[in-house]
């Protein structure tokens, strides 16, 4: 496990974005699993930025994100087809058929989990997942409690999620209480992974990620035992987790970029 230290939420995004790029420039057909909500938004800013100034080509690449709402079309305002669409996937020239977003309003979402479950190995899987992580830990919308060898699912939503999810609703009562999410075994069987931590509010669960035990309690756990995880997160979220051992090996990086 890599952990990049940065000083805040925009280096943080310029690190990710750094990587995804060289990724991509590298393998023009890499397989991108994205990640919505507000952590990620930087990166997508930064990605947007280089492909107006340098026209990195995402013609090739394919991605798949990790989770919709249940119940929302994918022209509702507040499903993450449209949030992809809005801070992404409208200022480059990915293919519309290339892009992956699970349904939510599927009649059959066991068929629906099942045939996405599909489309990510017919593609060999995905090369680089990025991740957000809750303050409960979950990851993609796998709460505490998931199985660690769960794949494409529907979720029942904590309550603590839809909460902090309200902020993008008119109220609580208008966020979805269950998701379909890719699971943590599917999550796992991504090549590398890059988890964006930003803020103290996310610094407790950083903290519990690098210092407890693994256990599905508390989800982004599991992250300990994948072989290519980096986490990029700014001094906020890393405030408390320095002080003590961190579990396996863990190599902390400082980046100052321009």
């Amino acid at each position: 496990m890599k952990i990049i230290e940065v000083a805040n939420y925009e280096e943080m995004s310029k690190a990710a974005a750094e990587i995804i790029i060289k990724t991509i420039h590298d393998n023009p057909k890499t397989v991108l699993g994205l990640a919505t909500g507000g952590t990620p938004k930087g990166l997508y800013k930064e990605l947007i930025h280089d492909y107006q100034e340098h026209k990195t080509d995402y013609s090739e690449m394919t991605s798949f994100n990790l989770d919709e709402y249940i119940g929302l079309s994918p022209d509702h305002p507040n499903s993450y087809y449209s949030y992809m669409n809005e801070v992404f996937f409208n200022y480059v020239n990915i293919k519309k058929e290339n892009i992956h977003i699970p349904s939510g309003t599927n009649p059959s979402l066991e068929e629906e989990c099942r045939n996405y479950e599909q489309t990510i190995n017919n593609k060999g899987g995905i090369d680089i997942q990025i991740l957000g992580i809750g303050e409960n830990g979950h990851i993609g919308f796998n709460e505490p409690g998931t199985a660690f060898d769960t794949k494409t699912q529907v979720v029942q939503l904590a309550e603590m999620t839809r909460e902090a999810n309200s902020r993008y609703f008119n109220s609580l009562e208008d966020v979805p209480t269950k998701a379909i999410t890719m699971g943590i075994s599917t999550i796992m069987n991504a090549k590398q992974l890059i988890l964006l931590v930003s803020g103290e509010k996310k610094a407790h669960a950083l903290h519990q990620l690098l210092h407890s035990a693994v256990m599905e309690s508390f989800p982004a756990s599991i992250l300990q035992t994948h072989k290519n995880v980096t986490i990029i997160a700014d001094q906020d979220a890393l405030r408390c987790s320095k002080t003590e051992e961190t579990k396996g090996e863990t190599e902390f990086v400082t980046t100052i970029l321009d």
